[in-house]
């Protein structure tokens, strides 16, 4: 069902090749996903995708339930056991963890789709590139390997954990990029400070960057900082959703926002976050994403809520050619923390804490229980060797200033908030008793 070459396909061409393949995947998903028979209540799936609003969502805690029901894979595995050939396993950020099964066809679209947001960055033939996430299971490992081979270039799988060995293979094999997520670099430049006396980060010779994992890379003051720090390109080449791709969007060598890589196997729709009605695909809009497959296997989805909120950047052709929509990530619905009305996202503070003097990019949102909220408790960690003067201060009052709403800043002594290769929690919601 891929189309070569789609994110420069003609956007006409690819709706065409998503409704006759919406077609078949229709019929196959009404006779052999149980979750989806359930959900819809009786009700038909409409023939036409355009009529996809007339279904109820699906949604993560859907998809948990099923699974503990049936396991391990749920009653929304639509085909037979023996068609399944890799497993993987989500990271459990936001709940507990699932497992996704593929089929040979399943990864191979997977690969060629991630494979055309890590090229869109600037990786291909004669590139050297070291992976840095987990391969035990999680799909940013193995399958986002496979997307990164998918390029043309040399892939070295090196996982997470012994950061002194990886410093030392950077130099040995000449690794000119690593993929890994946003947070990590902090991790290397700590042990090359401590480990590798004389030895600058920038001096490794990476010429390219490509993370993906956790918010962060639209802020100018933090890509400027890791730029500056490792004199490589840096490129949020890695959005994804693991339930339905663990790779469809990058940004490209020219243009910052994302792009959407998948309209020949994925169908995208905008609905408002907290009504569910449908909102316009247009240039401007925002709202949060809504995916189907029309060409999956295993566990095919059908209207899944991702969480995800985005703006709609660019329906249009792109400076770098692409026809891929453009969009960028505002935040997730379940790490929205909602002070006296007022909506916020991680990334919102995160844009504060980057532009902020003697912080070292650290921070937290540790909320001391239910809403409501009247005040936003960050935790937020001093630059090396930076003494507290008022930053606190003027962080709370920049918050304010940029987003309305009043926060309470604490801050913490440079090392103190952990460094992750996975995914980095930002918000942290304490139990109370």
């Amino acid at each position: 069902m891929l189309i070569d070459r789609a994110d420069f396909a003609d956007l006409a061409d690819l709706a065409r090749h998503r409704q006759q393949a919406w077609e078949i995947q229709r019929d196959y998903v009404m006779a052999r996903s149980a979750l989806h028979r359930r959900a819809w209540a009786g009700a038909v799936p409409p023939v036409r995708l355009e009529g996809l609003g007339e279904l109820p969502f699906t949604n993560k805690e859907m998809l948990r339930a099923s699974q503990r029901d049936m396991p391990p894979y749920g009653d929304y595995l639509a085909a037979p056991p023996d068609r399944i050939t890799r497993i993987h396993r989500t990271s459990g950020t936001t709940g507990t963890a699932m497992n996704i099964a593929l089929s040979a066809r399943d990864a191979q679209e997977t690969a060629v789709v991630g494979g055309r947001a890590q090229a869109a960055g600037g990786l291909g033939p004669g590139h050297v590139v070291v992976h840095c996430l987990n391969y035990r299971m999680w799909m940013g490992g193995f399958s986002d390997h496979t997307t990164l081979e998918a390029t043309g270039a040399a892939v070295v799988p090196f996982g997470v954990g012994e950061t002194r060995l990886l410093v030392r293979t950077i130099q040995e094999l000449g690794i000119t990029a690593i993929s890994c997520t946003p947070s990590y670099p902090a991790v290397l430049e700590r042990v090359i400070a401590e480990d590798f006396p004389g030895l600058r980060p920038r001096d490794l010779g990476l010429r390219l960057g490509l993370f993906g994992g956790e918010p962060g890379l639209d802020e100018p003051a933090f890509r400027a900082r890791l730029e500056e720090t490792w004199g490589f390109k840096v490129r949020n080449a890695n959005y994804g959703v693991s339930d339905v791709f663990c790779n469809f969007a990058g940004q490209s060598e020219v243009d910052d926002d994302l792009h959407f890589m998948a309209l020949d196997v994925l169908h995208p729709e905008l609905v408002d976050p907290e009504s569910g009605a449908t909102l316009p695909w247009r240039e401007g809009e925002r709202g949060e994403l809504v995916l189907t497959h029309v060409s999956r296997e295993c566990q095919p989805l059908v209207r899944f809520r991702t969480g995800d909120i985005i703006a709609l950047t660019g329906t249009g052709r792109a400076r770098c050619g692409r026809t891929a929509p453009r969009f960028r990530v505002i935040g997730r619905t379940d790490d929205m923390v909602v002070v006296r009305g007022i909506n916020v996202f991680p990334v919102q503070i995160a844009a504060q804490v980057m532009r902020a003097a003697d912080l070292s990019g650290e921070y937290r949102i540790v909320l001391p229980g239910p809403p409501p909220y009247d005040t936003l408790p960050v935790e937020v960690e001093l630059a090396e060797a930076a003494i507290a003067s008022g930053q606190d201060a003027a962080l709370a009052a920049a918050i304010k200033r940029e987003l309305g709403v009043t926060a309470r800043v604490r801050l913490v002594p440079f090392g103190t908030l952990p460094r992750t290769e996975g995914k980095t929690r930002r918000v942290i919601r304490q139990e109370t008793t």
